[in-house]
């Protein structure tokens, strides 16, 4: 009983971090709609400029949590910054493009924490007048970690009162319930767009700097805080403050008895009650359902047959010259060239079902990574050869897909998108832990293709990429393709017509796992081996970029996506320490000078010329 008290003690005192995080989170997107990829690097700031401060600061108990304090505020003017230099800009293009930038941010915070303390982990002291521990019965609870308890719910008291009886919080209420509405009558959406990413990045800050005396500083901390935050804001409804504060709560209690009961849980405790809530409640605990447009939809765009057009008269000579790359380019450069041509597949495979059927998904590296391993499984344990493993392997994700597909498209929007960072962190944790099957975190090593030449298997993936490229294409094109758009654009109206809107998305959804599930098994044989980052959040990230940097509603977005993209990284990586400075400064200036992507801006253009 007494340890069972203390760890519910102490998943409560976690459970107040995660509600300042989230609370901030669904602020931010009730008001705004912006998905904020940056707030955990928000968080790790918080955390960072407390360790500077209190080092500074008296210590005393004023100069400690006024140090706390200070590094909150610090954390909630930067918040403004990124609000006015780079969200503002963008905020008529479609809001998932906004994400694409708030990714940029993050990275930028990244490299600009690195310069500033360095890759060690920082340490902190223990709160002044609190380094001891209560015994309450026989337990002995740190009062640190009572402190933290009580910070939670006085948050959530506070935040509540400035919401529902202050002038500011009607704003706030109304924009969330109707951005467009509130704007008509005379809001001032560039001033309460500022103040509640002041407000939420201050939150975010102060739950980081709240953290220094529990744990080690470091530059991981911000992309596990921001996943639990997203688990949070879902679990608890968007845009709803008091689901946010009884879903952190449930998730810190759940993630403490979780350590304590079953420590091979806690890698995914959190999607298991975040899938199970969703299918049980597609709209969270207290969310509604007017919050959930789909950020994928954007406005209408101009029919692909144009595009189709000019891509035919080129064609002939790109594929000319991508095949002749060979003869110039060095072994580096051709295996760059391969990733690429993966990539671009693995890129193209995500785009037709989020482009065209309004789906985005936070965890296309689930059939990544899933064609990757069976292809590696069959060729190492089973002998299967080269090419029966190559079409096996999209065939097993295909099925993952379908069965995913069943409950992903039970939810809408943001929902739907974080079933399936559900599913492949779920899928994710049993690579690293069925060590005898995986791996592990050692890989599956010797998935060599039947060629040692780089040049043949350029060749075999390019036909590979290229003929599968072509299928999407068709596909696309076709009535099928028309259908998947009249389902995204006017899913009533689709019904009316006779379209069965979720078969058509759900053929869509497996058709996505299906191409992606090839390019895994084409990288699986391209490295020679596969680890668990093949199934891993960054990785799916990268999917998400890729389309959105070439064009979410274009043909050849993916591909251009693709080659931009993963030429910035390998070329940076290269080059510059500070790599993902540059890389996140280039996201965000692309985000900003081409706000429909790169082919979607350029055609854009061509169209608006007389």
């Amino acid at each position: 009983m007494d340890l069972v008290l203390g760890q519910l003690l102490a998943g409560l005192s976690y459970g107040s971090t995660l509600f300042l995080v989230s609370a901030g989170l669904t602020l931010i997107f009730g008001v705004t709609r912006v998905v904020n990829f940056a707030h955990g690097a928000l968080y790790m700031l918080g955390a960072y400029f407390a360790v500077t401060l209190t080092a500074s600061l008296p210590a005393t108990p004023l100069g400690f949590f006024g140090g706390l304090l200070i590094a909150a505020l610090i954390v909630a003017a930067l918040g403004v910054m990124i609000e006015v230099i780079v969200l503002r800009r963008i905020y008529a293009a479609p809001e998932i493009f906004q994400l694409l930038a708030t990714f940029g941010v993050a990275l930028i915070v990244q490299d600009v924490a690195l310069a500033v303390w360095g890759p060690a982990e920082r340490f902190a002291p223990r709160a002044p007048g609190l380094k001891g521990a209560i015994e309450i019965g026989a337990a002995f609870v740190p009062e640190y970690n009572l402190l933290l308890t009580a910070v939670g719910p006085l948050m959530f008291v506070l935040l509540w009162w400035i919401v529902q009886r202050t002038r500011w919080g009607t704003i706030v209420r109304a924009a969330t319930q109707d951005r467009e509405m509130a704007g008509a009558l005379g809001i001032n959406e560039r001033w309460l767009f500022s103040t509640v990413f002041a407000l939420g990045a201050g939150l975010a800050g102060l739950a980081g700097a709240l953290q220094i005396p529990r744990e080690t500083v470091n530059l991981q901390m911000d992309l596990t805080v921001l996943v639990e935050a997203f688990v949070v804001v879902v679990v608890g409804g968007l845009g709803s403050l008091p689901g946010a504060f009884w879903a952190s709560m449930l998730i810190g209690v759940l993630h403490a008895f979780g350590i304590w009961l079953l420590p091979q849980s806690t890698l995914v405790l959190v999607f298991v009650v975040m899938a199970v809530m969703l299918i049980v409640r597609p709209y969270g605990l207290a969310g509604r359902p007017e919050l959930v447009a789909s950020a994928a939809r954007g406005a209408a765009h101009r029919p692909f047959g144009n595009e189709d057009k000019r891509l035919r008269r080129v064609a002939p000579i790109l594929i000319i010259a991508v095949c002749a790359l060979p003869l110039v380019l060095g072994d580096y450069a051709l295996v760059i060239a391969t990733e690429m041509a993966i990539l671009a597949l693995f890129a193209a495979s995500l785009q037709f079902f989020m482009g065209n059927g309004g789906l985005v998904s936070f965890g296309h590296a689930a059939f990544f990574g899933l064609g990757a391993y069976t292809a590696a499984l069959l060729f190492k344990t089973l002998d299967v050869p080269f090419v029966a493993a190559l079409v096996a392997a999209p065939l097993a994700s295909a099925l993952a897909a379908l069965a995913a597909g069943f409950f992903v498209l039970r939810a809408q929007g943001v929902y739907a998108s974080m079933l399936t960072l559900a599913f492949a962190q779920i899928l994710w944790s049993v690579a690293v832990q069925w060590v005898q099957l995986t791996g592990g975190d050692n890989g599956l090593l010797g998935v060599w293709p039947p060629t040692n030449s780089r040049v043949a298997y350029y060749l075999i993936t390019l036909a590979v990429v290229a003929v599968a490229l072509l299928a999407l294409r068709r596909a696309a094109l076709a009535p099928f393709g028309f259908a998947l758009r009249a389902a995204r654009d006017g899913p009533a109206r689709a019904e009316t017509l006779s379209i069965d809107v979720r078969k058509v998305r759900w053929a869509a959804f497996v058709a996505g796992g299906l191409f992606g599930g090839l390019a895994g098994a084409l990288q699986a044989f391209q490295k020679g081996a596969v680890f668990p980052d093949a199934l891993s959040i960054p990785l799916s990230v990268d999917a998400l970029v890729m389309v959105l940097l070439g064009g979410l509603q274009t043909l050849s977005g993916p591909i251009v996506g693709a080659v931009v993209y993963h030429g910035l990284a390998t070329e940076l990586t290269r080059h510059l320490v500070y790599w993902r400075l540059a890389l996140g400064v280039s996201i965000v200036l692309l985000v900003i000078a081409f706000p429909q992507g790169i082919v979607g801006e350029l055609r854009e253009r061509r169209a608006r010329r007389p």
